[in-house]
């Protein structure tokens, strides 16, 4: 049993690595700055182990005072970081804000936990696209290339941590994914948007065409590979975690639109591409495969299903939800 800190735990993927933890029976506290939302969106709920996680809500660039109280008595051997400004196209408006939350925030947060003996591994959860686009599969030992404030946010972290564990031997471990989703994902993430567009018969933006290409990793098997991380991670290495299902988003969309047997030409409008999108993100997940004994369990036909069922299944309280993106400072 670990103790485990998870920043950014209302997160689609915090939530279901919450979620997979706490039926490990980990002792658990949850850190966000928005308050926990619906129970829909939070698997964890229901967990015969609830009694194990406690939730804070704070901000690591407006209560870091009060997060380091708590860390300091809570004493976790883990900490597994969600936490993040996100979002690719809006990090151009206002790209102090992405670079204030997500390299800022986190150095003064990393100059703290080096010195503290009680911290046995920090699991970073970082992307791909600090890669930039590639036309070839991405490995571990990829040079940087950002495109996006966002993505040089992510960058500039990820070097800062691998300074810090060179010269300090901060227990930091770099896990990589490809795109998260399934049951229970923000609502305007391109699966679960395209699903509710569908079912609610409104015509979906599709970016450029949909010609750019990804690979979607599930929640659950998300959580697995944080935890395969924890458990057989090796301190100061980057592990890739992905599937071979590389799609087009115009691919994607078709698969939902045929698994609804809605009509896709009445169901999508070709729009205008986001600035800095990269094409291709295609990461090869050998060495976690090989070096943790972790693989995707969920195909991308059955996770479409499952977040199907749990769109219509909440579709009522879903309707009632805005579907943009509400940016917060």
């Amino acid at each position: 049993m670990n103790k485990i800190v998870v920043l950014g735990s209302n997160s689609f993927a915090g939530s279901q690595f919450v979620s997979n933890s706490l039926a490990l029976c980990n002792e658990m506290v949850g850190i966000n700055r928005s308050a926990e939302q619906s129970d829909i969106f939070l698997s964890y709920k229901k967990s015969e182990n609830i009694s194990r996680y406690e939730f804070r809500q704070l901000d690591l660039n407006q209560n870091f005072s009060q997060i380091i109280d708590f860390l300091a008595q809570f004493r976790p051997d883990v900490v597994v970081d969600f936490a993040g400004q996100g979002m690719v196209a809006e990090s151009w408006q206002q790209p102090e804000q992405w670079y204030q939350t997500n390299v800022l925030s986190k150095v003064r947060l990393h100059n703290y936990l080096k010195d503290q003996s009680w911290l046995k591994k920090y699991i970073r959860i970082s992307t791909p696209e600090v890669y930039g686009s590639c036309e070839e599969k991405i490995k571990e030992s990829f040079l940087y290339n950002p495109s996006t404030p966002y993505a040089v946010s992510h960058a500039a972290i990820d070097m800062s941590l691998k300074a810090f564990q060179a010269q300090y031997d901060f227990p930091v471990i770099f896990t990589r994914f490809s795109n998260f989703y399934g049951p229970g994902q923000q609502l305007y993430r391109i699966i679960p948007r395209t699903i509710i567009y569908a079912v609610t018969g409104r015509k979906l933006q599709l970016h450029g065409g949909g010609k750019a290409v990804r690979a979607f990793i599930h929640g659950n098997d998300i959580a697995s590979a944080i935890n395969a991380s924890i458990n057989s991670g090796k301190v100061g290495e980057v592990y890739h975690f992905s599937t071979d299902s590389f799609v087009t988003i115009k691919q994607l969309v078709e698969l939902i639109h045929n698994q609804l047997g809605a009509d896709h030409d009445k169901l999508v409008e070709v729009s205008q591409d986001r600035p800095g999108k990269d094409l291709k993100y295609l990461m090869d997940d050998c060495k976690a495969q090989t070096e943790l004994n972790w693989q995707p369990k969920v195909s991308l036909i059955e996770g479409i299903k499952q977040t199907i069922k749990w769109v219509e299944d909440n579709l009522e309280e879903i309707s009632a939800l805005p579907l943009d993106y509400q940016h917060k400072v």
